[in-house]
């Protein structure tokens, strides 16, 4: 019976793209709604001056605007272009113009650049250019959000070994508190494609694929270089085996180039956007004409444009008028403690050791993290003999993959470890560094939080109360995000 085994899978992604699709449709719908019955705070949005550089294929604004032939839909369709969303479509438009817009990464502007230059470029007489580049980036970022939630059931499903915890946390991302930025011309949709499709590949042994994947979403956020991060953990664990386990000291040294070389791959784009930044801004001027990061010993433009255009860094939030923003960021910043206080308290064994000192059961489904191929291939092959004599409950031949999914660990397993370090450092990173009000949409993508909401949500006797909040939170930020958001009143 080969449907049999496939069929809860196919079936729960098919209700993970409905939920997917759903969430857009009503995130959109409240868009259009607080538009309608609100006045925006800032109307500045459809602003739109001509192109600085004379090079520029776009043609003049002005001209353009007189032979649009919905007009009303164009400029309608433009002030939905808010807050950062300003600074993608004009870097689409215009390339980069100023100093500070080079803190936006090429990759959203390129895709939306394309779109709007060959599908939706017959809409351009009917609605105009930048209304035609604005509804390329809601189109990108919201079919691409239907691809992140599949790939994060997905991943769920291999982690967790669990088809219906799965899905409750696949269920959880459609409708999470960030949803607005997931519908709007942010980076944060291509970026969690990326980081949980590239995760996915390299726990299901794609390598190849995985640092290709990750390489991709650096060149759409600057964090993207901490997914590195995993190829990291699997190296040091790999080459720990290779030197304890097999006393093979050359194949730890492979071990250890080829996890080197992935990881400098992923930090190409970064490097190579920085490269690009000093080429347009520091070469050919004379130093006392220079931005001061451009005479730096190590010119790093991102940084110098974090701190110096928006104030980022080392506490520099901390202060008594920014208490309003930490209470903003503080339900998804102590679901993230909780979530690793949980794991940490219930498996102190694996969290504290890094993994070293997990039971060997315990790895199965994080294999290509814990050990070499050549080993997991052995381990995989004596776990499906195993499965090959035993029976399910209702008669039928327990097959290899369902083997897998009977032996649920959830979110207890210790191939959320390294996902759970990843959620660690990045909560540390908004908390401490960053502006903390970004922490709902920063975080929002990290596939533990939704493993944990959706672990704590069965828990006897407290399931109920915790499926209570949580669902309650998300609708909140949900209505909150798309009220404020929408109109250009500050949300996260």
């Amino acid at each position: 019976m080969p449907q049999t085994k496939t069929s809860p899978k196919l079936h729960h992604e098919t209700t993970v793209i409905k939920s997917a699709i759903i969430s857009r449709l009503i995130v959109l719908t409240l868009i259009l709604l607080w538009r309608t019955l609100l006045s925006p705070y800032d109307t500045s949005a459809p602003i739109n001056p001509n192109c600085l550089s004379n090079n520029s294929s776009q043609p003049n604004v002005d001209l353009q605007q007189q032979h649009v032939l919905l007009p009303s839909l164009g400029s309608a369709i433009e002030s939905s272009i808010v807050w950062d969303s300003v600074f993608f479509v004009r870097i689409a438009q215009c390339g980069y113009e100023y100093e500070q817009t080079y803190a936006f990464f090429p990759l959203l502007p390129l895709c939306i650049s394309l779109l709007s230059r060959t599908v939706l470029a017959p809409l351009v007489p009917v609605i105009g250019q930048r209304a035609v580049l604005g509804l390329s980036g809601s189109v990108i970022n919201n079919i691409a959000f239907v691809f992140v939630a599949v790939y994060l059931y997905r991943l769920s499903v291999v982690i967790l070994k669990d088809h219906e915890a799965a899905l409750r946390a696949s269920i959880l991302f459609c409708f999470n508190p960030a949803s607005i930025f997931y519908s709007s011309i942010y980076s944060e949709t291509l970026y969690a494609l990326f980081s949980v499709g590239g995760l996915y590949h390299l726990i299901s042994g794609k390598d190849v694929i995985a640092v290709l994947w990750f390489a991709l979403s650096g060149f759409s956020r600057s964090n993207g270089i901490l997914n590195a991060g995993y190829f990291c953990f699997q190296t040091m664990h790999q080459a720990y085996d290779a030197i304890f386990l097999r006393k093979r000291a050359f194949l730890a040294l492979q071990v250890v180039v080829g996890g080197t070389l992935r990881c400098i791959f992923i930090f190409v784009p970064f490097v190579a956007f920085q490269a690009y930044g000093y080429n347009n801004i520091c070469l050919g001027h004379l130093p006392n004409n220079m931005s001061p990061w451009c005479k730096a010993r190590v010119p790093l433009l991102y940084n110098y444009i974090q701190s110096h255009y928006w104030g980022v860094g080392f506490l520099r939030y901390f202060q008594v008028k920014q208490l309003p923003n930490f209470l903003l960021a503080s339900p998804i910043l102590s679901l993230t403690v909780c979530s690793i206080v949980h794991y940490a308290k219930l498996k102190p064994e694996i969290f504290f050791s890094l993994g070293f000192c997990a039971p060997p059961e315990r790895k199965d489904s994080a294999a290509v993290f814990f050990s070499l191929a050549e080993n997991s291939s052995n381990s995989r092959e004596n776990r499906n003999l195993k499965a090959r004599k035993q029976v399910i409950n209702d008669g039928t031949s327990l097959l290899p993959e369902e083997y897998k999914l009977s032996a649920k660990q959830g979110y207890l397993s210790a191939a959320v470890l390294p996902c759970i370090l990843h959620l660690g450092f990045m909560a540390a990173t908004a908390f401490f560094v960053m502006h903390v009000q970004v922490a709902t949409r920063f975080l929002s993508f990290s596939p533990p939080l939704y493993w944990f909401a959706s672990y704590i949500m069965k828990s006897p006797g407290t399931g109920k109360r915790w499926g209570y909040i949580v669902w309650a939170y998300s609708a909140a930020y949900i209505l909150l995000g798309s009220l404020l958001f929408s109109n250009f009143y500050p949300f996260t």
